[in-house]
């Protein structure tokens, strides 16, 4: 394919490694619309290079293949989600229950913010070998997460499988907060995650000796 004529000037005078930085990031917003609206089949090199305006040479200066640019997109919107989480436990602080709630309210609200970001992180993850090894990695970090908040050293294992049960179920909400099937109310759905997460905590809580 052909990129637009403008293309042919657009980098006059910018260094190499800008250029080239410049494209990837083009590519990696192109193919976060095309995944983000249409799903995995849309994210193909030719779509990805016209929805980008780049001639396909410059796909492969970057990128192996559409996977390797999927773990792409997914790392930049996780990046993004963990920013945004990292300063609402900041802002929220110590108390295990403000946090649990500033944590689940943000993961939601940065969803509802931008639908696509849901179905990168969450909705379409589950089909995709890239996107399931990112998800494995990002419930590891989230259950670590989870185990810090309760300001245990060495959490026993009530607290381990309680953290544990937490961090699926967060995923799942979140997945299907991004699919719709909670309705719109963001303060019910957060209410009711907090209520039962604590209460988790707390019966975990009772079993340590």
């Amino acid at each position: 394919m052909s990129a637009r004529p403008a293309a042919a000037t657009r980098w006059a005078g910018v260094p190499a490694s800008r250029r080239r930085d410049e494209r990837r990031d083009m590519l990696v917003r192109a193919a976060y619309r095309l995944f983000g609206d249409e799903g995995e089949s849309a994210l193909t090199v030719r779509a990805v290079c016209r929805e980008a305006a780049l001639h396909t040479r410059y796909f492969y200066e970057n990128f192996a293949d559409t996977g390797e640019l999927l773990a792409a997109v997914y790392d930049q919107a996780a990046t993004t989600l963990g920013e945004v989480l990292a300063r609402a436990l900041d802002e929220a602080g110590p108390r295990p229950a403000a946090r649990t709630r500033a944590g689940v309210r943000a993961v939601l609200r940065f969803i509802s913010d931008d639908p696509r970001r849901g179905r990168v992180l969450f909705a379409e993850a589950r089909g995709n070998e890239v996107l399931a090894e990112r998800r494995r990695a990002a419930q590891t970090a989230l259950l670590d997460g989870v185990l810090a908040m309760s300001r245990v050293e060495s959490p026993r294992l009530p607290l381990v499988i309680a953290a544990t049960m937490f961090t699926g179920a967060m995923t799942e909400l979140a997945q299907r907060w991004a699919d719709g099937r909670l309705g719109d109310d963001l303060d019910a759905v957060v209410d009711s995650a907090v209520e039962l997460a604590l209460a988790m905590h707390d019966r975990a809580a009772d079993h340590l000796p």
